[in-house]
């Protein structure tokens, strides 16, 4: 069989939207996928994942036709039906719901389970040309964002690759390993050249069994333990004086702040033994060439942003940003600036349309005044990308709200997910390989257009074709409806003067990367006065953020362990799912298993269990039973259930996101999904 290796790019992680090459079979096949070896980030190398793609885009459970419910919510019983029948129907429902009960009754929502922008932003450009209620993307970044932004003022910083230059690699809150495998080859480079390897985590992860030194902090509690370093810094003569004075915004009086945040004060919240603090504090500070890799998970909690500031502030101490190899990194995300405007439909965004948080949809559906923020009940919801019956916290409540027989539902899936299965209306969608788009990454600085591959079977639909045909029966008017994507990608490329799509192709991407005075904030930080500031103006960056502590400390308004509930619960990543993405392929699911609760073992004897036995973990909000196995290398209040499992994967039906608490976070709400207390008891059988 004859083959061609084409370019694309991977949709699926916002941090390494991976350029890829792709084996094209034939015009609807796919073979092999690997990463490109013309960027230097990827350099060869994709996850397992989506090496495997083809079991995904070939896998004989596709949707590939519209579909509409004939059975109960959540039965899954649905009739095949033609696309113009869909378009009719959700056209006539929509407008209905607009005349009785107001635009804002409808509610398009979407989130990341594609990254590319015309695919994932586009559904906007409907919201804001019809004045439907517009979401706030809270699922992922709306703590750890506003936490980095605290100090440095924007998202970007150093290159991953200065890490191979680097004396010590510090990597707080990211298992690497399983969720970015490109930043640990770029680490073990590092390491391989010398440096020193730090991960802290509260539980001895796939990255952190790589670590010289593992700190297993409690969940929560990542800013009593920065505090705790910066006091040994500045105790010992690490903090770097000159570079405070010229680059921070109040380094006396902070250095004064800290002086009771002692290793010994943080050992008690953290359980991070006092000497290893100073153990740690005492490599950083010796260390000018420190490289801090900061993720998402220390933030999702309450005082996640607050913990993502305090962390943040260790290299302003020593003035490690000054070094090539030293710094920090959160994301590059502001560094392409594209101009949106024709891709999201800002342009005739209506004024004061109600803005809706995506991760209280349990309570927004349910009917909740304060949650409904003073505007209709939502009569109406049409998703993309995303499955929140699945990975939306408080999945309870938001398996009611979904069951409402006065909801319509439209869902645009690749899958029959468990939202799917509560639609009234399902659409099949196109996979990243059968459509073209634009893609921006966090972790790297390259600005990539992927076009299409092959054809899509039956009779698959791209979001971009499904909105500009329902645009046309909405009467909703936009000039980006009557464009096709790669016409789209190509304006909002030489708007933001940038290359174009063949060029993009052509060269893998376009480099986006600043000098390294730039990108190390030598000529000042991305704040108005060009310090980095270690006493933000929290207040500025949401509206809860005038409750939030003046300086770093640890905020103790998390869910914290009581009598009744001993155990404190984190959620992260599994290595073969990304969310509930990949949860259908073969491959993924005999890698995982089932899913598993990670105890330490002292409770597991304590307990009288052994590997494999049945547990039930519960709180207020449900429980569900699954397989306990005894790990060391956590606390023994910490217990860890790795991957978003199906519900049906469960023993109940209740997925694991039945626990988590849907309370938003600070300063401008977030979800909280490693931030829940548990109990644990043994059931008799």
């Amino acid at each position: 069989m004859c083959s061609e290796i084409v370019k694309s790019v991977c949709p699926h992680d916002c941090p390494s939207v991976c350029p890829v090459e792709v084996e094209k079979l034939n015009s609807q096949m796919i073979g092999k996928v690997n990463g490109s070896k013309d960027n230097p980030f990827t350099n060869g190398l994709v996850c397992g994942k989506v090496a495997r793609y083809a079991e995904r885009i070939h896998h004989e459970d596709r949707l590939l036709y519209p579909l509409k419910r004939v059975g109960a919510k959540g039965r899954g019983k649905f009739e095949r039906i033609s696309w113009d029948d869909a378009y009719r129907e959700i056209a006539e429902r929509l407008n209905q719901t607009e005349q009785v009960f107001g635009a804002e009754a409808i509610w398009p929502f979407y989130y990341a389970g594609t990254m590319g922008h015309v695919m994932r932003d586009g559904i906007n450009r409907l919201t804001h040309a019809k004045g439907y209620s517009q979401m706030q993307g809270t699922y992922c970044v709306a703590l750890s964002g506003p936490g980095w932004e605290a100090g440095i003022g924007s998202k970007r910083g150093p290159n991953v690759l200065e890490m191979e230059k680097s004396d010590l690699i510090v990597i707080w809150g990211l298992n690497a390993v399983s969720s970015q495998i490109h930043l640990m080859t770029h680490a073990l480079k590092g390491v391989k050249n010398g440096a020193k390897l730090v991960v802290v985590d509260p539980y001895k992860n796939k990255t952190a069994d790589k670590a010289h030194l593992h700190l297993a902090v409690r969940p929560g509690t990542d800013g009593a333990l920065a505090c705790a370093v910066m006091h040994v810094l500045f105790k010992e003569g690490f903090a770097d004086f000159d570079y405070l004075e010229k680059y921070t915004d109040c380094p006396t009086e902070f250095e004064q702040h800290l002086k009771d945040k002692t290793p010994e004060w943080a050992e008690e919240i953290t359980g991070v033994p006092a000497h290893t603090i100073e153990a740690f504090a005492r490599l950083y500070g010796s260390t000018k060439k420190s490289f801090l890799r900061v993720g998402h998970g220390m933030t999702r909690s309450r005082n996640g942003a607050h913990n993502m500031h305090a962390v943040s502030c260790l290299p302003a101490i020593t003035g490690a940003w000054a070094h090539e190899g030293g710094g920090a990194l959160y994301g590059q995300g502001d560094l392409a600036k594209l101009d949106m405007t024709m891709i999201k439909g800002t342009d005739v965004a209506k004024p004061d349309v109600r803005t809706l948080d995506q991760s209280r949809i349990g309570e927004i559906l349910c009917g909740r005044t304060e949650a409904l923020a003073g505007g209709p009940q939502v009569k109406a919801l049409f998703i993309q990308n995303t499955n929140p019956l699945s990975v939306a916290p408080n999945s309870e409540a938001v398996r009611q709200g979904f069951a409402r027989d006065d909801l319509f539902t439209i869902v645009h899936e690749q899958f029959m997910t468990e939202t799917a299965k509560y639609a009234d209306i399902v659409l099949p969608a196109t996979m990243f390989l059968e459509h073209d788009d634009l893609y921006t990454a966090s972790a790297h600085g390259t600005l990539q257009v992927g076009k299409k591959v092959v054809d899509a079977p039956g009779e698959c639909k791209s979001n971009h074709e499904v909105l500009c045909e329902l645009a046309k029966r909405l009467g909703a008017d936009h000039e980006g409806f009557d464009q096709t994507a790669l016409e789209l990608v190509e304006e909002t490329l030489q708007v933001s003067g940038y290359p174009t799509v063949d060029d993009l192709v052509e060269k893998t991407g376009h480099d986006l990367y600043p000098d390294f005075e730039t990108s190390h904030f030598i000529n000042g930080f991305d704040t108005p006065d060009k310090k980095f500031h270690f006493k933000p103006d929290w207040a500025a960056l949401g509206p809860k953020g005038k409750d939030m502590p003046i300086f770093p400390d640890h905020w103790d308004v998390i869910d914290e362990k009581t009598d009744e509930k001993p155990f404190r619960l984190i959620t992260p990543p599994s290595q073969n799912f990304l969310n509930s993405t990949f949860t259908e392929t073969k491959t993924s699911r005999i890698k995982e298993r089932c899913p598993e609760v990670l105890i330490h073992t002292r409770i597991m004897r304590k307990m009288g269990l052994v590997d494999g036995d049945l547990i039930r973990i519960g709180n207020e909000r449900g429980s569900v039973l699954l397989n306990a196995i005894g790990v060391k290398g956590q606390h023994e209040d910490t217990v860890v259930i790795e991957g978003i499992w199906p519900a049906d994967s469960f023993i109940e039906g209740r997925g694991i996101n039945s626990l988590t608490s849907s309370e938003p976070g600070y300063p401008n709400n977030g979800a909280v999904f490693h931030d829940t207390s548990v109990w644990l008891r043994v059931d008799e059988v």
